[in-house]
């Protein structure tokens, strides 16, 4: 029997978080680096799936299956694509710069204080997440999936919740009300959106027998699984109807920037470039895989809610106040270029979308983190409390502004050339949807270059004349995180080798080709 490897890369952190948890309270510097060293482990098992898995072998690799609940047809399934690989490798990637940043967010308020929860929560919290997004990528069972897809909201509750951000312009009291509102206003939706998920899955069940997600698309590929088409289509709503609550997708998406605004930035980063991945990574592997047909069905109206969260996302990133409002919004714009090149059904978009959910996740990571290290100092989200920062923390603004740069996909770093090729993608075949999203490009620079003129240049404002630098730890944050948006965007073929056969498999499923050029090349 061949060792396990998906199930010790999402079991490491899960034992770690038990473990972590399990530290005696007084030994908080301990648990912060039992956490540490778990997270680094579960990333040397992700880059070991990374290098055993051949893009050019089977559509699912390093398989994994055992009976579980044998009345029921549900299996512990696993099995990974080149999508789901890609996607385990940004999560493993994120989550030691995640716990490195947060490394004092859960410490006393005070010497002796009670008013804080247990540091050791804190990390197991980030751990458990960390275990149930990585076999979320990894599950082929439906069930499986399902369980651990809705299990993460528990964890990230508390994190929201629990361990919020300290800096609030109404005090410790309002915080608190705060913090609870956007953890409660968290769960709801997604739970919400699960519900109707879980009821999807169940009739998935009666009519397939069985919730294996290869052999129900190997059964409705040969035609031995027929759907009614309105069953299809139904089934495909109660899907794409979570993962649009996860994703967050218009007019889905209002719990975001409640969450990101008031959660540490570290676990706004976990929210947004980790569990939010998981809502558009399942669009791929379960609405285009499963229901083919209902896919193509809705695609007009997905693209044009993808459309309006563009636009709307970035228009409303504009006006913001607060900073960690306005990357929320942002990203809601850049999860709208995600689902529309996801539903563009062109090689280009779907190539794009995955690629752009990786290097969103990096340069969301970049921009969150450095702004978190600028609100701690300062003890504020607000833009306008800031004001000349690059003459007094010249390296901290410098980071900021690059990624403020990927954010907007300044050519030359990683998201460019996602958002290029899902717009490419896009306009071969719906060429006004694709001309309308260009406009929320340029929104993407007003709101980003606003952000960073009105925080970092002008007078130095006398509350940030002290303001000191990036620190080491802060260095070993960010450092990787740029270099990885700059070779990223120089060379992104390591990541689309991965991800392309996954794609063209993807577009078979839906029984897509590409259009063909309307001029054909010169010979």
């Amino acid at each position: 029997m061949s060792f396990p490897l998906l199930t010790a890369t999402a079991a490491l952190p899960a034992i770690g978080a038990v473990a972590t948890a399990a530290v005696p309270a007084a030994q908080r510097t301990a648990a912060k680096w039992l956490a540490l060293l778990v997270s680094l482990a579960t990333l040397a098992l992700a880059i070991t799936v990374l290098v055993r898995f051949d893009p050019d072998g089977a559509r699912y690799q390093l398989t994994e299956s055992h009976a579980w609940i044998a009345d029921f047809g549900v299996r512990y399934e696993l099995g990974v694509d080149g999508i789901a690989v890609a996607l385990i490798a940004l999560t493993t990637v994120l989550i030691p710069f995640v716990i490195l940043a947060g490394w004092h967010d859960a410490d006393p308020l005070e010497t002796g204080s009670r008013r804080w929860r247990p540091t050791q929560g804190f990390f197991a919290l980030i751990l458990a997440v960390e275990a149930m997004v990585v076999i979320s990528f990894e599950a082929t069972d439906v069930f499986l999936f399902y369980i651990f897809f809705e299990a993460m909201l528990i964890p990230m509750y508390f994190l929201i919740g629990g361990f919020g951000d300290r800096a609030h312009e109404h005090g410790e009291k309002a915080a608190a009300t705060q913090r609870s509102y956007a953890a409660v206003k968290f769960l709801l939706y997604n739970l919400a959106g699960g519900l109707i998920m879980l009821a999807a899955v169940i009739g998935l069940y009666v009519v397939a027998g069985n919730f294996s997600l290869q052999e129900i698309a190997q059964a409705r590929a040969n035609g031995s699984l027929h759907m009614a088409t309105n069953t299809e289509r139904w089934l495909f709503l109660g899907f794409f109807f979570a993962f649009a609550v996860k994703a967050p997708l218009w007019p889905l998406h209002t719990w975001l920037p409640n969450a990101m605004q008031e959660a540490t930035a570290p676990v706004a980063v976990l929210i947004t470039a980790v569990v939010d991945k998981v809502g558009t990574f399942a669009m791929l592997r379960f609405c285009l895989q499963l229901f083919p047909g209902a896919s193509k069905w809705a695609t007009p109206v997905i693209l044009v809610l993808a459309l309006i969260s563009i636009v709307y996302g970035a228009l409303l990133a504009v006006g913001q106040r607060d900073i960690k409002r306005l990357v929320a919004y942002a990203s809601i714009s850049h999860f709208g270029f995600i689902i529309m090149g996801i539903f563009a059904m062109t090689t280009q978009g779907q190539s794009g979308a995955t690629l752009y959910m990786v290097n969103h996740g990096i340069s969301t990571a970049a921009l969150m983190l450095v702004a978190g290290f600028l609100i701690s100092r300062r003890g504020s989200r607000l833009i306008a409390d800031y004001g000349g920062v690059q003459k007094v923390a010249p390296v901290l603004a410098g980071t900021f502004l690059i990624g403020g740069l990927a954010t907007l996909s300044l050519p030359g770093l990683a998201p460019f050339v996602s958002e290029f090729l899902v717009l490419v993608g896009t306009f071969t075949r719906y060429p006004a949807i694709g001309i309308i999203a260009t406009f929320g490009i340029v929104l993407a620079a007003l709101y980003t270059l606003v952000l960073y003129q009105r925080t970092m240049t002008g007078p130095v404002k006398p509350e940030v004349s002290a303001m000191p630098d990036l620190r080491a730890r802060e260095l070993v944050v960010v450092a990787p995180l740029i270099v990885l948006l700059i070779f990223l965007g120089v060379y992104p073929k390591p990541v689309t080798d991965i991800v392309n056969p996954a794609v063209k498999q993807t577009m078979s499923d839906v029984h897509k080709t590409d259009p063909k050029p309307s001029v054909e090349a010169a010979k």
